[in-house]
């Protein structure tokens, strides 16, 4: 009796005892106290803690760069992660996971996977003596990082380092951008400042500046993270904008010719049957054109979200002279993704138009092919009148044939009967006869007549 009340108390601490420690183990027996799980309850609790920011210490170097992948790509990239691993004798990715975060040596590498894109960090503490001329991405394994499989759409450098006793001054600026036009501001509230010129420098990578002037590890990370991360999303939303730029010719070409298609429906010229099958060439012109760019085009829209998303939380602060990144995006940024935007309403307008005007001359030719079946019910209608009137009259010949015949019969019979001694005059028989006969023959065909006019009797068909 008292071993189950023992096992409760035990149960029951372990859950206390959990609970105080801010983590319940799914294993333990204190689930039981709790309904069956969710099968993606814990995938999904996890979720709000993907990727975290790295906690950086001043000064530190950091490589970004992000790839496109096919999905056949997959398990190469996976397979080229646990080469370098193997290397630095590092535990690889296992199979499935969508981020990974290892120390390779004097470098800390971080590896995420996106929907359709992969991004690598690398992360170097110190600072070179010229300014990024010594990457995070120099301490790797020679070649490894071009053999990543892939295409290259960001790639970008970033250095952290600590502020001096004011803000940077220009010359510092065209030290770190060769001469540029930088943008920057103060970020976090004043916490550090951030600085680059969005350009692809000889390197082939983009410049950051990231100035420490009170930032916390993780703050660091988190603004280094985003300045990666707008980089990112601005690349892959302007993807969509080759693009616009092809459809934009061939968008002019079809509204000008549904333009005149329209005219033509409105002359009735009676050319409907050419005009329906140039507007079905149209519509499948058109549809071509949407199948081909709308997951482009909203996925523009979706990182164009993103990276206003990204820059808003950087909380900006102007600094004099300087543009800040909102107002660069504002004024760069935005018309881009204005472009793309518009070239997508127009091709859905565009599809909406040419299957209105495709409805209208359908409904055109329908009713003209009504007309055509009404005249030609009416012709048959004509016909089988004539052909009534021509039956009538050869029924009219058949009755005098059909009385010919009989009387012939009538008056071989009369002279049978005259050879056998009866009296009777032949020709007096066939003439008396004669209405008789035509009589008989009347009601036949008016009964003939009858029968085939009649409505059929369901249960004589049945048989």
């Amino acid at each position: 009796m008292l071993r189950p009340c023992c096992q409760k108390l035990v149960t029951y601490w372990e859950y206390v005892r959990s609970d105080i420690e801010g983590r319940i183990n799914p294993a333990s027996p204190c689930m039981a106290l709790l309904p069956p799980d969710h099968p993606d309850r814990f995938q999904l609790a996890d979720e709000v803690h993907a990727r975290p920011p790295e906690a950086l210490s001043t000064p530190m170097r950091a490589t970004y760069v992000a790839v496109l992948l096919d999905a056949d790509q997959r398990e190469a990239e996976r397979q080229h992660l646990a080469k370098v691993c193997e290397r630095f004798d590092v535990e690889p990715p296992a199979a499935g996971v969508t981020q990974f975060t290892a120390q390779l040596g004097t470098v800390r590498l971080k590896w995420e996977r996106h929907g359709e894109f992969s991004g690598y960090t690398v992360f170097a503490p110190g600072r070179s003596e010229k300014p990024f001329s010594e990457p995070a991405s120099s301490w790797l394994p020679a070649g490894w990082m071009s053999a990543v499989p892939g295409r290259t759409i960001v790639a970008a450098h970033a250095k952290l380092v600590p502020a001096g006793d004011g803000p940077p001054d220009a010359a510092l600026l065209a030290e770190h951008f060769g001469g540029h036009i930088v943008i920057g501001s103060a970020i976090a509230d004043g916490a550090g400042y951030a600085f680059t010129d969005f350009r692809i420098h000889d390197d082939g990578c983009a410049r950051f500046l990231l100035i420490d002037r009170g930032f916390t590890q993780r703050q660091a990370g988190r603004m280094m993270q985003r300045l990666f991360e707008i980089e990112a999303y601005r690349m892959l939303a302007l993807l969509a904008l080759p693009i616009a730029r092809r459809q934009s010719p061939r968008i002019v070409a079809i509204e000008k010719s549904l333009a005149e298609l329209t005219d033509g429906i409105a002359r009735e010229d009676g050319r409907e049957e050419a005009l329906l099958h140039e507007l079905t060439r149209l519509a499948a012109e058109v549809e071509s054109g949407l199948s081909a760019s709308q997951f482009r085009f909203g996925a523009c829209r979706a990182y164009s979200e993103l990276v206003h998303m990204r820059i808003d939380e950087m909380r900006e602060v102007r600094l004099p002279g300087l543009q800040t990144i909102q107002e660069f995006m504002d004024r760069r940024f935005a018309p881009a993704v204005a472009t793309c935007t518009t070239v997508s309403q127009r091709l859905h307008d565009l599809s909406e138009r040419v299957a209105q005007a495709s409805g209208l001359l359908a409904t055109r030719v329908g009713i003209a092919r009504e007309r055509q079946n009404q005249a030609l019910l009416a012709s048959m209608d004509r016909r089988a009148k004539l052909q009534l009137r021509l039956q009538q009259t050869v029924e009219g010949l058949s009755v005098a044939a059909i009385v010919y015949y009989a009387a012939g019969l009538v008056g071989y019979f009369a002279k049978g009967a005259k050879a056998a001694g009866l009296r009777l005059d032949p020709d007096l028989v066939v003439g008396l006869s004669l209405p008789l006969l035509a009589g008989v023959v009347l009601l036949a065909l008016r009964r003939a007549r009858r029968h085939l006019h009649a409505p059929e009797d369901p249960a004589t068909k049945l048989h």
